[in-house]
């Protein structure tokens, strides 16, 4: 492993951590905010956060290139996806929340081979169609929970598809601005779009109790201004498709979360639907290795350029 790419996994490492935890704290707070109040909250902190950073590193604006992707991947995977999640949260639990979500990686290598041209691994429709039948079965078991239950797993299906565009259109636009420019944009973008829970969001801070608003600056401070500069970090250095594969561990990490605090566990079926999800992502990041040498070479030779821009731009 290269230098670049060890700095890049602990960069990873950390995001999945601050991402786990946030499944727990969303779930904590989501009978005291709403969802499109909480992801106001949240991005409200984190953009207060990330713009004083900003400012003392003296990270100026983003260039005009990189406008569009900051913008448009702000506001569906800070706006959409954050509500979408919340909105899921309040329907089913933690763990099954992140279980679903993490279909994410499937359509980040989708969408990456056929936008950013990474490749179509040969097995990555196999894994497709695993992934697809572990999110079926997740849907059975939560429908015995009535029409809220199968409603939430739709919810946090919705949840890993802007994710999945948002980190997709987030990759590219990192050849034109720095990680912490891209991350505090969009941070701010996904706030702006918002501001329509705005009034929702005043009237239940003064109603709920200190720790749900603790919560709510925590989920802003850690999961959202940290973590999503750890991974941007991370991924302008590597491909799109190798970073959504380590988010393999935050549903592992989240059921451990959420049985040690919240005292939720999900049910067998929907634990075996999580797995089938997992390891359909799993599958989908197989390559043999005549086929892997070859993309790796052009890798290495892609990695080192980005990180001498990369290393550029922050200093």
């Amino acid at each position: 492993m290269s230098r670049a790419e060890g700095r890049a996994l602990a960069a990873a490492s950390v995001t999945v951590v601050l991402w786990a935890s946030s499944f727990i704290a969303i779930r904590s707070s989501a009978s005291d905010f709403g969802p499109g109040a909480l992801a106001l909250g949240r991005l409200t902190v984190a953009s207060v956060v990330l713009s004083v950073l900003l400012l003392a590193r003296r990270g100026g604006f983003p260039p005009r290139e990189a406008w569009v992707g900051i913008i448009t991947s702000g506001v569906l995977w800070f706006g959409a996806y954050m509500v979408a999640l919340n909105w899921g949260e309040r329907h089913v639990d933690a763990g099954t929340a992140s279980l679903v979500v993490n279909v994410g990686p499937i359509l980040m290598a989708l969408l990456g081979g056929w936008l950013l041209k990474e490749g179509f691994p040969p097995k990555l429709m196999a894994g497709m169609a695993v992934s697809f039948a572990g999110a079926v079965v997740v849907g059975l078991s939560m429908s015995g929970g009535g029409e809220s239950s199968l409603f939430g797993v739709l919810l946090c299906l919705l949840a890993a598809l802007t994710y999945a565009v948002g980190v997709v259109l987030q990759k590219p636009t990192l050849k034109h601005a720095t990680p912490m420019q891209v991350t505090t944009f969009g941070a701010l973008a996904g706030m702006v779009a918002c501001l329509p829970f705005a009034g929702q969001l005043v009237s239940q801070v003064s109603r709920a109790p200190l720790s749900a608003t603790l919560q709510m600056v925590y989920l802003g401070v850690f999961p959202t201004a940290l973590a999503f500069t750890t991974w941007a970090y991370a991924v302008s250095r590597t491909t799109v498709g190798k970073m959504g594969a380590t988010t393999y561990a935050v549903p592992v990490l989240v059921v451990f979360m959420s049985w040690l605090f919240l005292g939720e566990v999900p049910g067998w079926l929907t634990l075996l639907g999580g797995l089938l999800c997992l390891s359909g992502v799993a599958v989908s990041r197989i390559r043999g290795k005549a086929q892997a040498r070859i993309p790796e070479d052009g890798r290495r030779g892609r990695a080192a350029s980005q990180t001498d821009g990369s290393a550029e731009s922050v200093r």
